[in-house]
Order: C-alpha cells, then structure tokens, then sequence
C-alpha cells in the first residue's frame, strides 16, 4: 500500500493511538518526542535507550517499565497537539543536532561523517538540484527493474528525454523472474524500497510476491510504462561521434546521447555443465515454473545458498522427500521476526505519527548497513586466522556457532555436516528462515558430496553413490562476474568484453569505464554489498552521480563525458587494496564475490558511506569533455 507522511487533523483517537504506543519501537519513539516537543529532557537519561543487539529492533529500548509508560503518555499528547495544530518544534534537524538525535536513537555515537546521508534520506534536507537540460538530449536506459525504473523517474524530473529497454513483458526485474517458492529479500522490508516512495508494508521481510507488488505500483505511480519497451532484448551498444547506437534482438536500431545500463548482477543462472541425463524436470530456482508442483515428490536440491535456504524450509512439508547437496555450509544468523507480519498497531503508527517511519527506518540502517563493517576487516595481529579475521570478527563465529549448535541440539551428525569452517560474514550472511528446523526433518537429508552427474532417474553425487528424484533443483547461482550479456563497443570499437574478459571486470565507482564515453552502469562491478545493507540505497548513490553529469552535459553544450584512464586506473587499485584487508579474500573458503584468480570483482570493499560520500557530486577533475559536435 502507498504510504504518505502523515497530515495534522487525522490522529485516531486517543484511546486506540495509546494502545498502538504499546506496540511502539521506544528508540524511535524517543527522537520524535524530541522534534515534536523540543523538550531536552527527552535527550537525557534515564530517557536514553541502550544500544540494540545486532541487528534486533530492540523495541523496548532497555526501559524499565515506568519509563516506557511514561514516554508512551508523552507521545500520545504530544501527537494529539500535533494533530489539533501545534507545529513540531523541530521540524528538519540537521548538522549536530541531527547527530545528536541520532545517536540518542540508536544508543551509540554517530560519526559526523552519517550526517548528510542521514539528513538527505530522512527529508531534513532537500536534494542538490539537477541541472536543465537547454538542448534535447536522449537517454537509452537497459532494463527496467530497480535501477532502472528509478533512471525512468529521476531523467523524467530532470527533464531528459528518454526510453527504457526491457526483455520482459513487466517491469521487475530479478523479482519478476524469481518465483521459487520461498523468494523473498534478507534485508529489512522498510529499507528495500526507494527512499522518496515508502510503503506501508505487511511483512518485516518482504516475500517475492508484495516486493513485485510494490515495483509495479511505483511503475504506476510514475507512469513509467509509457516510457517502457517491453520485450525488446537489446543486442549490442556502439559508440561513435559522441552518440550511442543500441541494436535490438529484432535488429531496430536506437540513437541516443547516453546510455544508462540497468540489467542488475544476479538475473543470469549459472547452470552447470553436468553430464548424463535425467528423466524428470531440471530447473534453476531463477526459472521455477509457474507449474511445478513438488507435492509428494522427491526433490534433489543442488547448492545452499540464499535460495537454497528459502527453497528448502518452503518446500518441506510438502514434498515426499528432499535431498539438499551441499558444496560448502553456510552461516546463518537467528531473527525473530523473518516471518513475522508488522501488527496493526505498528501500521497505525508508521501511518499517523509524524517523523516515526523516517526514525524507523535510520534505525533499521544503522543496525543492518555499515555497523558490521569494522568486523570484517582482517586484523594481521590476530592469533588464529585459521577461523576468523579479528577479535572481533571471532566474537560473531562464537555467537553464529552458539545459535547453529542449539538449532540442530541432538544432531551432531547434522552439526558436523552444517558448521562452516570459514569465518562468519565470510560469504553474506544469511538469515536462518526455518532452514536448521528443515534439516532436521525425517524427509530432509543433507548431502556434503557435490553433484557430479545426472541419471535418469536422479543424480549421482561426487562419491559415486546415486540418489532417487523426481525433481531436480539447480540453486547454482548466477553468472554474476559477467556484467553485460551484450555486446558493448565503446572509443574506436573497443570491445568491453576484451577489456574485461568473462570474469575480470572494473569500474570507476562502479558507474563509468575509461574509453566508453557517455556509458554508465547501475550495479555495476563492485557495488553489491557483502556486508549488509539494501541495493536500493547503493542505485540511488549512483543515480544521483549519474544524473549529476548528464544533467551537466545537457545543460553545458557537453557533447562526451569519459573517465580519466588514470583516474579509474586509481579506483581500481584502491578497490583492490581496500579488498585485500576485507574477510571475502579470507584463503578458506570460495564465493561468487570473486573471480578464478581470486580477485574480488563484485562486491563493495568500503562502508555505505563512503560510496554515498563518493558519488555525492561527479568529480570533474577524473573526466575529460568534449563539447558537443
């Protein structure tokens, strides 16, 4: 459901606003105490929370419970004076007062560095302005999934002519193709949508099905579809005489000034090659058919990443039998609200009383974005890097162990089978929605050989030994180290593909490649995150610098805009370097994030900050200009 800010003259009544103010997040609760009152009594103990434990909402705050009465009452009036006309007292706290509310919501510093990301995301301050165009410009936008309906809405408010390219027949993208029983994001639900279009949500973590939901709502909210070709496949992209020409599957041919790419990383299966065959349906869990019925059946589930271990507590109860085979285990983190749906009374408060979603979701931020950053890091000093990185990063393997252990408690064979030996945060972590509940089952085996090859009536595992299916699952993953499934030719007919090869691929911020004048990349390489955090705040730091130089080229007679070679020659190697002292180079273990020579090409090594702080503003002095010919 569309969500707006909240209007004077429309609180509930008292009573039912003070029984939603018992379901309230007190954290949250106390910064809008603060902005509607101003009182500084709100500021000080003992109306201070504690810091939350991981990445718990921590709703209590730590309050005894004549404190949380008191600020419930507090918040209730204050609410209703709101509501009946009184202005907050402090409506867009910016500069140190923002920190200082900040840090009283989450219970811990806040370095002055968060505060005009913070500050622009919660509305306290507006946007930098877009330069306008004073010449017609044409935008080519490739996809029209999360980055790149938000290309669609951001060219439409800078006045950029422009049209999308999608291969689908809705927009979407990874969430119109991935259907798997189960789907659903690992990332907060109020952090998975734009900054500027809040929905009111009806999970914690949104499932496949409300997140299509909500992408196709904003397409109409917009009127994106207007601008939307879909079923066109693009074919190539070619550079010549500072204009892009984009070839499509049925061989039209498209002009423009730039081309914005918004394919994503993982919407291309990684299907391996394994000989034999088998009689029954193989599918990758990217493709599951909208007909396949796994009831009663045996289910062969090849890997146990993230939908791996959404597939398999979805499907437990059903199918006859499920054999998971498990190249390497992964960790997985306890949250008590994964299925949980938001109660009435959390809705009711997200909808009426102002500035709480925004607290909500700073909340949410802090605790699941850059907080785990430090961990992560490798510390040479420390004793066993057999295990871990840091005494810290040890601390999370204690924990993640702890939980795994009391999970599978009485099964050490399934403990043995399931316990990484690598350090947690090592690949993403993964939140645990049922899966060590779905390997203790009877009807669940958990197989630790690989699978080698088919037979026609299952597979057959690295051992040799076979195993009966009807049904065969490739949770494979995607080619992730391949950016662009099409061809790209950029100054002198350069081809991407030779500079990258099919697995080594590089960015300025992951946005702009030397030698392609006037292409810039959405998700592109180096920008997923491995450390936490939602992909909408990543593609909207990098729309907001892509639109920065186009709205600039549009608006100043610039005819091509290229990065320095030097200056993405220099990215690269901070990159590198930044990554180098990140846990994912850690010896023991593998992971999509890098390549076969071990170089990390997908992931973001530095904080959310820093990138925001890095694509605030193009930097001009790391492009070379032409005017327009």
């Amino acid at each position: 459901m569309e969500l707006t800010e909240p209007t004077p003259g429309h609180a509930p009544g008292r009573d039912e606003l003070a029984a939603a103010m018992e379901h309230a997040n007190l954290p949250s609760l106390v910064a809008v105490l603060h902005q509607l009152t101003g009182d500084p009594r709100w500021l000080a103990d003992p109306y201070r929370p504690t810091r939350s434990r991981g990445m718990d909402d921590h709703d209590d705050g730590g309050f005894p419970d004549d404190v949380r009465r008191e600020l419930c009452a507090a918040a209730v009036d204050a609410v209703l004076a709101w509501s009946d006309g009184r202005p907050p007292a402090v409506p867009a706290p910016t500069g140190d007062a923002l920190l200082a509310l900040m840090a009283l919501a989450v219970g811990e510093e806040v370095p002055a560095e968060y505060e005009p990301m913070a500050a622009l995301d919660m509305g306290f301050r507006p946007p930098s302005p877009v330069p306008v165009a004073a010449r017609p410009f044409r935008v080519v936008v490739i996809g029209a999934g999360v980055s790149g309906m938000l290309a669609a809405i951001r060219l439409r408010e800078a006045g950029i002519d422009h049209v999308v390219l999608e291969k689908n027949d809705d927009v979407g993208g990874t969430w119109l193709e991935n259907r798997y029983p189960g789907a659903g994001v690992d990332t907060p639900s109020h952090l998975y949508s734009y900054s500027f279009a809040p929905r009111q949500w009806t999970t914690h973590f949104g499932k496949r099905d409300e997140v299509l939901g909500y992408l196709r709502e904003i397409a109409d909210r917009y009127d994106l579809r207007r601008v939307i070709r879909f079923g066109t496949e693009v074919r190539s992209a070619v550079y010549g005489d500072q204009r892009w020409t984009v070839t499509t599957a049925d061989g039209e041919t498209i002009t423009a000034d730039a081309v914005i790419t918004a394919i994503g990383v993982l919407n291309r299966p990684k299907v391996p090659d394994l000989p034999g065959t088998f009689d029954g349906p193989v599918v990758h869990s990217a493709r599951w058919p909208e007909d396949l019925d796994v009831t009663g059946r045996r289910v062969a589930v090849v890997g146990t990443g993230a939908s791996a271990m959404q597939i398999v507590p979805a499907i437990a109860e059903r199918a006859g039998h499920v054999t998971v085979f498990q190249r390497s285990p992964q960790w997985a983190a306890p949250n008590d609200v994964y299925f949980a749906e938001v109660d009435a009374a959390k809705r009711l408060l997200i909808e009426h009383v102002p500035f709480y979603r925004r607290w909500y979701r700073t909340r949410l931020a802090w605790n699941v974005n850059d907080r785990v950053h430090p961990a992560l890091q490798v510390d040479p000093r420390w004793e066993h890097p057999e295990r871990s990185v840091s005494a810290a990063n040890d601390a999370h393997r204690r924990f993640f162990t702890r939980y795994l252990e009391t999970e599978l408690a009485g099964r050490d064979d399934l403990v043995a089978k399931a316990l990484p030996d690598y350090p947690p945060f090592g690949k993403r972590m993964l939140l645990d929605n049922g899966w060590f509940a779905a390997l203790r089952r009877d009807d669940v085996e958990l197989v630790t050989e690989p699978v080698t090859a088919f037979t026609p009536g299952g597979v057959r595992a690295a051992d040799g030994t076979e195993h009966d299916a009807d049904v065969v699952v490739l949770c494979t993953g995607f080619e992730a180290h391949l950016q662009l499934p099409f061809e790209v030719r950029g100054r002198g007919g350069v081809s991407i593909r030779d500079l990258w090869g099919d697995d080594d691929p590089d960015a300025y911020l992951g946005v702009a490649v030397a030698g392609f004048p006037n292409l810039f990349l959405t998700n592109g390489p180096g920008t997923a995150l491995g450390h936490g955090g939602s992909q909408f705040t990543v593609v909207e730091c990098q729309m907001r610098f892509i639109l920065d130089a186009l709205g600039t080229m549009a608006a100043n007679g610039i005819g091509a805009v290229e990065v320095r070679p030097e200056a993405h020659a220099d990215y690269a190697a901070r990159q590198d370097a930044a990554h180098d002292q990140m846990i994912w180079t850690h010896p023991g273990m593998r992971n999509w994030y890098r390549n076969p020579a071990g170089r990390v090409v997908t992931t973001l090594p530095w904080r959310i900050v820093d990138y925001w702080t890095m694509t605030r503003a193009v930097d001009w002095d790391d492009f070379v200009t032409e005017p327009a010919g």
